[in-house]
């Protein structure tokens, strides 16, 4: 469920479609000394939705809410077209903090070891009104980016011909409305303080810088006291609102007593935000002391850049070429140096490879050492920009360990942003103060583990291990654990039936996985509904032997003596079929060349063939045809190349050509007095039958054709082309004395043939 500061209100608000942009307000005074609130207005372009089938389909909004914000307020504008085409539908929005929220529509099964970031959802009904607006307001809210993804319920697999029909468009405006505090007091750690809240109304807002190698935070209210004989009562709120979940930490404080807030695992080298209320009546005016103190975790080993150069040095790994190392150090990790020493820090370098590849390597040795008195700390440094749209993958491996048999000695290991867990106590629910973490361990008994989060939040992430002997903690003395981390944009690279896809909205990258043969999911591992390997050699037969239908229609056109049709339904028959063994989703894959130039010459024969088909049954004379052909072929492949899916680019020829036959058959059949072409049998065995095929094809092709079915809508629509060309070719007429063309080719010599005597002179 939502937290308690999430509002959903519906209203009739509508604002006109704004371009990206930024708006700030004036600064408003309430009434109040030192109270000053700033309202900020954010907008971005509005985007058209797509029907669901992968996460590409899903579109993203990222927006970077201020510091100090105390209110937040999203205006969600969704809106559908007016056409017949437009149906009534829903818009589902996710909501989450610090990177894009992962979603399941589908309700497919996620890989193994994949830990998911939940998200918050809300869905906009699209009725019988073509337009809804909501609002979501969120207190107190985190600062940084936050990201919405938008999509319609799931697509329905049907293939749309690009151009034939008008998809209904479905758009989504999204705006955003903050309430920025300016002067915000800043509490120093260990310094009382006096504080004044005047009225109820007007909260009291105050941060705190919490430092690194912080283990805990107490917050302490004392010496409350009221203006009027009231009870002095407080609410303290510690933290900020994040969605889906908000960990924030509420206390109540009632009489003058003092009241103490612990909060365990702050996050390290961050903001904190505390906000105290007044509960104590309208008229109550309070004045108390607050307090911060910090209980520091000090590392052990030498903090110096010896230390550093002496732990780089140790390292057997090399920066790869062009690598850009960030070295994230620590302390030195040569022994288990006690004394007041609560963790034992290993330095990490982190290597940029390429767009969201990063790979984080452990300086010194090639394991990490483990012990049980001290928690064992690594840090993976996110804070780039670009991680959270990529996934992290850790993986764990127990070397060996020097405890005694039997001791059941096992690692406890967590994955956690911001801050870590350093209680070993708290390891084993992996919980920081305000995030949930990700929990792993190996043991004598399993000696791998393996995490991977996808969209990982930025920022610096922590991993801390710890080893226990569940038995007698006595005997565990010192264990080595291989440490393997990177980021990638897509886990296991979507695996043999999926594609890794690299998407942009504006300046953010993310990846995503795009699934082929059946497969689903978000890594394409879900093959519940995939297609087995007879399926898929069934499809790439079907589609590839479907092209022999050709052969008839070249056979045809070769008796007729159409040599130009011959050659382009062979070249036709030869590219689609090569284009369609490359084009499969499965294992049964073959590509003689690039897959480009495949799809453009299949496409460009097969409209080509309807040319010089319709040009052919005009019967034109032989220069003007050919001129044609030449013309006719020139702009469909200009236009190819322009735009491969439009079907005005195979309609337009297409009519043209027609437009050319039926005009020269109605002026022969007005000079004739009679029907062209004149035999009735030329109508009802050749003419009619290859028209309807054509019909059919074309109904097939733009009207049955889903996802599910193409391999053999498909195949159908090669059969019905193909055996339509055969019927349609007129017969054509047998050249004189092929033998002339020979000679003429052999020799020198011109012969000439006089049509009147019959003779033929040498020149």
């Amino acid at each position: 469920p939502p937290p308690p500061s999430l509002q959903a209100n519906t209203g009739a608000l509508q604002l006109p479609v704004q371009e990206e942009a930024e708006l700030s307000f004036s600064p408003v005074c309430l009434h109040g000394k030192g109270l000053t609130h700033v309202s900020e207005y954010f907008s971005q372009s509005a985007q058209r939705l797509s029907f669901y089938s992968w996460y590409g389909n899903a579109k993203l909004f990222r927006f970077s809410v201020p510091e100090d914000t105390v209110l937040l307020r999203w205006l969600l504008q969704a809106s559908r077209g007016s056409g017949p085409e437009c149906s009534r539908t829903q818009v589902t929005l996710h909501f989450r903090y610090g990177a894009p929220p992962v979603i399941n529509p589908l309700g497919t099964q996620f890989p193994a070891n994949m830990s998911l970031p939940g998200s918050y959802s809300q869905t906009l009904p699209l009725g019988a009104a073509p337009q809804n607006t909501t609002f979501v307001n969120l207190t107190s809210p985190a600062a940084g980016d936050w990201f919405i993804a938008a999509h319609l319920p799931e697509a329905t697999g049907k293939i749309e011909v690009k151009g034939f029909t008008t998809p209904c468009a479905y758009m989504l405006q999204v705006d955003m409305f903050v309430l920025r505090v300016l002067e915000v007091s800043v509490l120093e750690p260990d310094v009382p303080t006096w504080q004044t809240i005047s009225r109820p109304a007007w909260p009291l807002h105050t941060k705190i810088f919490v430092p690194g190698y912080s283990t805990a935070l107490t917050l302490e209210l004392r010496n409350c006291t009221a203006n009027i004989s009231v009870a002095c009562a407080l609410r303290i709120t510690l933290g900020s609102a994040t969605l889906p979940r908000s960990f924030q930490k509420v206390l109540n404080c009632t009489g003058e007593a003092p009241c103490h807030l612990l909060l365990a695992s702050p996050p390290w080298e961050k903001w904190l935000r505390v906000t105290v209320e007044s509960l104590s009546g309208p008229s109550a005016r309070l004045s108390f002391q607050m307090m911060a103190s910090f209980t520091a975790c000090k590392p052990e080993g030498g903090s110096t850049f010896l230390a550093f150069y002496k732990s780089l040095n140790r390292s057997q790994v090399a920066p790869l070429p062009g690598g850009s190392p960030n070295a994230t150090w620590q302390a030195d990790v040569d022994a288990p140096a006690l004394g007041s020493s609560c963790l034992h820090s290993q330095p990490v370098v982190r290597e940029d490879l390429d767009v969201m590849w990063m790979v984080f390597r452990v300086l010194g040795e090639s394991s990490v050492p483990v012990w049980p008195q001290l928690p064992t700390l690594l840090l993976f440094n996110l804070n780039s920009g670009v991680g959270s749209g990529g996934t992290l993958v850790l993986s764990l491996q127990l070397n060996r360990t020097t405890s005694t048999p039997g001791k059941a000695a096992v690692v406890l290991a967590c994955l956690s942003a911001a801050s870590p867990v350093l209680n070993p106590n708290a390891t084993w629910n992996c919980r920081t103060a305000f995030s949930q973490g990700y929990p792993l361990n190996v043991s004598e008994s399993s000696t791998e583990a393996m995490l991977s989060v996808p969209y990982p939040e930025s920022g610096n992430w922590f991993l801390s291990l710890q080893l226990t002997c569940l038995k007698d903690v006595g005997g565990c003395a010192k264990t080595l654990v291989s440490v393997t981390a990177l980021l990638s944009p897509c886990f296991d690279d979507c695996g043999a039936y999926g594609k890794c896809n690299l998407l942009r909205r504006h300046s953010y990258a993310y990846a995503s996985c795009s699934c082929k043969a059946g497969w689903r999911g978000w890594s394409c591992t879900d093959g519940r509904k995939a297609q087995s390997v007879g399926t898929q050699t069934l499809a790439v037969l079907l589609l590839t032997l479907s092209n022999l239908l050709f052969l008839p229609a070249i056979a045809v056109a070769l008796y007729g003596y159409h040599l130009v049709e011959a050659s382009v339904y062979l070249f036709t028959m030869f590219f689609s079929t090569f284009y369609h063994a490359c084009d499969q989703p499965g294992v049964a894959v073959l590509c003689i060349m690039d897959y480009d130039t495949l799809q453009f010459c299949d496409f460009l024969g097969s409209v080509v063939s309807i040319w010089v088909t319709i040009l052919c049954m005009a019967q034109l004379k032989k220069m003007l045809k050919y001129i044609l052909d030449v013309l006719g072929t020139l702009f469909i492949a200009m236009s190819l190349q322009l735009d491969r899916r439009g079907v005005w680019n195979m309609m337009g020829p297409c009519l043209f050509a027609l437009i050319v036959m039926v005009s020269l058959w109605a002026s022969r059949g007005v000079k004739r007095h009679h029907c062209y072409p004149p035999s009735w049998k030329r109508w009802a065995f050749f003419l009619f039958p290859g028209i309807s095929l054509a019909l059919i094809a074309i109904a097939v092709y733009a009207f049955m054709e889903t996802s599910e079915n193409y391999y053999y809508t498909h195949s159908l629509w090669h059969v019905l082309v193909a055996s339509s060309v055969t019927f349609l070719l007129p017969p054509g007429d047998k050249p004189k004395r092929l033998w002339a063309w020979s000679r003429k080719l052999l020799c020198g010599y011109q012969i000439c043939k006089n049509d009147r005597e019959e003779l033929y002179a040498v020149t």
